[in-house]
């Protein structure tokens, strides 16, 4: 899907380690390792305050920021994300109350719920963390630029409705 230019993976790395990132990242570990791993994606987490749908607290958690590039639609990426994902060992967080007609899911792994959301280069968060990781990705004639940001908190049950 994309290919990074060596040289800024390398600062990538660099940066992320001495980004202050101390308390809530390993809750991403996984989230962040499928992105790189499985999807070839350029990603950097961070630690943070995560607004809890089940119990409308605010939790500590953590966010994965991840760009890449495509030839594909963007409907096509996003549906093909998803697909592997679900094939990937994480499975749809319980009552999620998420937005799947607009690329927003929520999964689970390892004790951990990830909210997934996928944008394409029609909007920007306008975070350094997004700066970074776009920045790294090196866009081919025909392609464009896409990122993930996923939101992560630990498991928990769902919230009774009503």
């Amino acid at each position: 899907m994309q290919r990074a230019i060596p040289t800024l993976t390398a600062s990538l790395i660099i940066i992320a380690g001495q980004a202050p990132l101390a308390g809530q990242e390993p809750l991403c570990e996984g989230a962040e390792r499928f992105l790189q791993e499985t999807m070839l994606m350029i990603a950097l987490s961070e630690s943070d305050t995560i607004n809890d749908w089940r119990t409308q607290a605010k939790v500590p958690g953590c966010r994965v920021t991840a760009a890449g590039s495509s030839s594909l639609e963007s409907a096509e990426i996003a549906r093909s994300f998803y697909q592997i994902i679900a094939e990937s060992g994480w499975s749809r967080t319980p009552d999620p109350r998420d937005a799947p007609n607009e690329a927003s899911l929520r999964f689970r792994r390892d004790s951990v719920d990830c909210l997934f959301n996928y944008y394409d280069s029609s909007m920007s968060l306008g975070t350094d963390a997004e700066m970074i990781v776009s920045d790294a990705v090196y866009v081919e004639e025909g392609e464009s630029l896409y990122n993930f940001l996923v939101l992560c908190m630990p498991a928990a049950p769902a919230a009774p409705r009503g």
